[in-house]
């Protein structure tokens, strides 16, 4: 499988808020992609406008493992607050 033929880690799915919107992010669901915060709408001065962010979970546990890693090696003197 080629990098274009990849699924993207991250996705950000817009379009009008209709059927075909919700169908499209269920779709997203089906290929093992989670919700990233919540849905986000606009309006264009025509119509409502919806935006979600799906992420896959190796993406998010890649993440998590990284800012740990820089976490723990911050140099701490015992000053400070958390």
């Amino acid at each position: 499988m080629s990098d274009q033929e990849a699924p993207l880690a991250y996705r950000l799915i817009t379009g009008p808020d209709n059927r075909e919107f919700c169908e499209r992010i269920s779709a997203a669901l089906a290929e093992g992609y989670i919700l990233h915060g919540s849905p986000s709408v606009t309006f264009n001065g025509t119509n409502v406008v919806a935006a979600q962010a799906v992420v896959l979970p190796h993406a998010v546990a890649a993440s998590d493992a990284a800012i740990a890693s820089a976490v723990q090696d911050l140099e701490y003197d015992g000053e400070g607050h958390a």
